[in-house]
């Protein structure tokens, strides 16, 4: 059951510092389909019914339960979304599959394996496969008969893939390869059927194997002990002279970075979706146990300050749910130009998708965090019971953690989407260093009293159009100073990444934002803009800090101080009335009982 393309105008991944985004180009879940709510109910519904209450068994490493989870999930189509029909695959298109993400993410650990078997652990096969290869292992990996796993890391290589150890050796008949190393913290490995294994053939060609359980030289070594997602598997995989069929090389021989990275980004926005699911859980968590407990009289729901945390959290899934579904939006658009008919399809594919590099880095980081944050604040909203293991805090507190080190951590990703955005401004793709220079040669001239934003949300649009500014005018004080040697400057770059990071969500909050004022009204829209003028406040701040240390490191004297003054200009608003907005958002997320929109 394909799921329609979305008929908007395809948009260049990275282009939002330079270009205004018109509304009705951008996704919102406010635009989901008749399809898409179905899906994301029957997600709901499964996650609610089969998952929820087998929680406890799942985190006690019932394997066997989680992978009949894993069939269960099949039967309703929802583990083959990104399949082909021709393999068994219900080939539906990436909103789908982060809208299933998002909903099934009620328990960490199953999550994890869920995600781990229907993303990394099945796509690389879907996108470089052979025909025989789809053949022999697509549909029974789309119907949970088979559960995929996917192996990179190494104990000496986790970020640093590429120096990966494991060996591939052709052996003398030509029939097999010859496989010698070691795999680290595998998702899935205790029960996967189907591994996707990286190595270095002849020790330098990094390439890519498919490699089933059974063949000979191939073992498990012993479970991870670890500090949350326990209910998921994570083991060491052993390679000794493991024999694996030429025909099982997958891509082309030292091609294997292509398919890592490729799948990554996959992984990471389907992360990031999971993220925003968790939060959502958590959230409701938060609310319905402050509603009950109750100290000197009241309940705590009626205290200002734990009021505070839970609209702040119910801004945050707000504003995670903008950003994460309009770049599935955007890659939606890209994959809708894809001829499914031509012989380089999967490469199309493959490049609709690595056009949104930046914005699938951006997820991921945001959301991870976010995440985290939302727990924490949980755990405080649970007090002493936060940290007692009968209560959903402390798992979720626990369970979060590892999303800033899973699909690359969040440093590497920070890293990952401003080189991105720089390599594609030195290669022509982004028209970056003209804009630069505009922003520079306008900051640099003093301050204008033209052009102001009039209209609903007008405030709002002129601290995005600043927030912009800021990170144009930074990234060029930067390359100023250092020029081509900028990408050595890795604590510039991650504070350079962390504008780009939030200016991004911050546009994607407004956008959606006004999308509903246009379609519904002011009056209708009162929580989104609440939540808005919740994020921009945050947002904002952590800009200046990150402006203000790239600042201080590449400017001194007279200059510093002249760029410190422009800053100053361009982070000055005024302030909203957030005391006012949090007693807004938390009566209406409280009387709920969990977060709303409206």
């Amino acid at each position: 059951m394909a799921t329609a393309s979305i008929t908007r105008r395809k948009v260049i991944g990275g282009s939002f510092l330079l270009d205004e985004t018109p509304l009705d180009e951008v996704f919102t879940p406010e635009d989901f389909n008749e399809q898409h709510q179905l899906i994301a109910q029957t997600t709901e519904d499964f996650a609610n019914n089969e998952i929820v209450p087998v929680i406890d068994r799942i985190e006690k490493k019932e394997f066997t339960l989680t992978r009949e989870l894993i069939k269960k999930a099949s039967e309703l189509g929802i583990t083959s979304v990104d399949v082909p029909e021709e393999y068994g695959g219900t080939e539906m298109d990436k909103m789908s599959s982060a809208i299933i993400a998002d909903r099934i993410a009620k328990s960490g650990s199953f999550s994890v394996s869920f995600l781990g078997h229907v993303g990394i652990g099945t796509l690389p096969i879907v996108y470089f496969g052979t025909e025989e290869q789809k053949k022999k292992y697509i549909p029974r990996l789309a119907s949970g008969e088979l559960v995929g796993a996917y192996a990179l890391s190494e104990s000496s290589s986790g970020s640093d893939a590429l120096n990966c150890r494991t060996k591939a050796v052709l052996s003398p008949d030509g029939k097999h390869y010859v496989l010698n190393g070691e795999k680290m913290w595998i998702t899935n490995a205790s029960f996967a059927d189907v591994f996707i294994i990286f190595t270095k053939i002849d020790g330098e060609k990094f390439s890519a194997f498919i490699v089933e359980r059974g063949f000979p030289g191939f073992s498990v070594g012993a479970e991870e002990h670890k500090m949350g997602i326990r209910g998921s598997s994570t083991c060491p995989l052993i390679l000794n002279d493991c024999k694996v069929p030429v025909e099982n090389l997958l891509g082309e021989i030292g091609k294997g970075h292509v398919i890592a990275f490729n799948i990554l980004n996959i992984g990471r926005f389907k992360l990031g979706a999971a993220c925003v699911g968790g939060a959502r859980n958590s959230l409701a968590n938060a609310i319905n146990y402050a509603k009950q407990r109750k100290a000197f009289g009241k309940t705590i729901a009626d205290f200002g300050m734990i009021r505070e945390k839970l609209a702040m959290m119910a801004a945050l899934v707000y504003v995670g749910e903008a950003v994460t579904y309009r770049t599935v939006g955007m890659m939606d658009v890209a994959l809708g130009e894809v001829d499914k008919s031509a012989a380089d399809s999967n490469h199309q594919v493959r490049k609709a998708i690595e056009e949104y590099a930046v914005e699938c880095s951006i997820i991921k980081v945001w959301g991870s965090e976010m995440l985290d944050y939302v727990v924490d604040e949980t755990v405080q909203v649970y007090g002493g019971y936060g940290f007692v293991e009968e209560y959903p805090a402390e798992r979720a507190y626990r369970d979060s953690r590892v999303n800033r080190i899973f699909e690359g951590t969040n440093e590497i990703n920070r890293q990952i989407a401003i080189g991105w955005m720089l390599k594609k401004a030195m290669s022509g793709q982004l028209a970056l260093m003209p804009a630069i220079k505009k922003v520079l040669d306008e900051v640099m001239s003093g301050p204008s009293f033209g052009n102001a934003e009039e209209g609903p949300l007008a405030a709002e649009k002129s601290i995005i159009a600043n927030m912009k500014k800021i990170a144009l005018f930074a990234s060029g004080s930067a390359s100023q100073k250092y020029m081509q040697a900028i990408g050595e400057q890795q604590e510039i770059l991650g504070a350079l990444a962390d504008v780009l990071i939030e200016t991004f969500v911050a546009e994607s909050t407004l956008l959606r934002t006004q999308k509903i004022v246009q379609t519904q009204g002011e009056a209708a829209a009162a929580l989104p803009i609440a939540y808005t003028q919740l994020y921009l406040t945050e947002a904002m701040t952590r800009i200046e800090a990150a402006a203000k240390k790239v600042l201080g490191a590449v400017a001194e004297g007279d200059m510093l101080r002249t760029q410190m003054a422009i800053l100053r200009r361009l982070v000055k608003y005024e302030p909203f009335n957030t005391i006012g907005l949090t007693q807004q958002v938390a009566a209406r997320v409280i009387d709920a009982g969990k977060y709303v929109t409206a």
